[in-house]
């Protein structure tokens, strides 16, 4: 192979029990799905994915946050079913400009890059999918993460879902409840809500996704200590309240941000989490639960793996039914097969 090119409120359970019955369409697994899927069709996937993988982030880190980030907005929107990597055409509107993801998503190229690969060496037969579940997979191993098995065989959506990507995918100024009412609408729990948030511990956040936070209540949770403080004004200066700089980026983990560890949990304790929507987990007058699971995690970064692995599992195997009966191994992952 070719070497690199260079216990929560009472009426809020009942809340969010509620709509996760009347909501949930999707489940987090399904028989279709085999450990050996393609064992015998494409026993070489695994070895280039890793190999595609290792070049991006050798590259850069920061890719390893990126592709992970991709594919949770893929699994958030009809499942995962690569439909987040469908480009618009006249006769498609994808998901890449909804509000969530338009200058969220990058690493698209990595994908296509990968598929590519796998197009050469098995044509027709790896989907679109699970090349990204499996890329997502070995982009935290790359950076010091846990492993977990991934089961195969999805299918590449032929659809995309516009409005759906503006209102499932959680946003950086949500507040608690209704992001883990998002997470209960995907049969994910309070628990993988922490756990899977603990993927901010890699990658980077824009100016326009913290601004809200550093200019208001970060004093508030954070203390006057000097080193609180001190780490307030560099953000400032990175994002300030007015006159631009809404694309400036800085880490979410600002303490090892190209390590996978638990350190964004630490950072949690102290009240210095960059989003609204991270720090309200342990901050929050909704978060009994969450708040023990962030001291829990930030104690035990073995008992955070194991448990980010888990969640891992289940976002991976959310699964659009419909993608079994309509879907198809698209041959490039931005276009529907003519």
């Amino acid at each position: 192979m070719a070497p690199c090119l260079n216990s929560k409120p009472f009426v809020l359970q009942i809340l969010l029990l509620t709509l996760f019955i009347l909501g949930t369409r999707l489940h987090a697994s399904d028989p279709a799905l085999k450990l050996d899927y393609y064992a015998s069709t494409c026993p070489t996937l695994f070895e280039i994915i890793k190999k595609e993988m290792e070049c991006a982030v050798l590259a850069d880190p920061r890719n390893a946050a990126l592709i992970l980030r991709l594919h949770f907005h893929d699994c958030f929107v009809q499942g995962c079913d690569g439909s987040i990597l469908l480009d618009d055409t006249i006769t498609l509107q994808g998901e890449k400009k909804a509000s969530p993801n338009i200058n969220a998503l990058k690493g698209f190229r990595i994908i296509d890059s990968i598929k590519n690969k796998l197009e050469s060496e098995c044509p027709g037969i790896v989907s679109c999918a699970d090349i990204l579940t499996t890329a997502a997979r070995d982009a935290v191993i790359l950076v010091g993460g846990p492993y977990w098995e991934v089961p195969l065989g999805r299918k590449d959506s032929i659809t995309a879902n516009y409005a759906l990507a503006n209102t499932n995918i959680p946003t950086a100024d949500e507040g608690l409840p209704s992001i883990i009412s998002k997470f209960l609408y995907q049969g994910l729990s309070v628990t993988d809500v922490v756990a899977l948030s603990g993927a901010h511990t890699i990658g980077m956040a824009r100016c326009t996704n913290f601004r809200s936070r550093i200019y208001g209540d970060f004093e508030a949770t954070s203390g006057h200590d000097p080193i609180s403080e001190s780490h307030l004004s560099s953000l400032k200066s990175i994002c300030p309240p007015i006159g631009g700089g809404d694309n400036n980026i800085t880490a979410m983990d600002y303490v090892t941000p190209n390590l996978f560890d638990n350190s964004f949990y630490q950072i949690l304790l102290k009240g210095e989490g960059l989003l609204n929507s991270d720090q309200e987990m342990y901050s929050s007058l909704f978060g009994i639960e969450t708040k023990e699971l962030v001291k829990k995690y930030a104690a035990d970064p073995v008992a955070f793996f194991q448990q980010f692995s888990d969640s891992m599992v289940k976002l991976g195997n959310i699964i659009n039914s419909d993608s079994f009966v309509t879907g198809e191994v698209r041959r490039n992952c931005r276009f529907v097969n003519t």
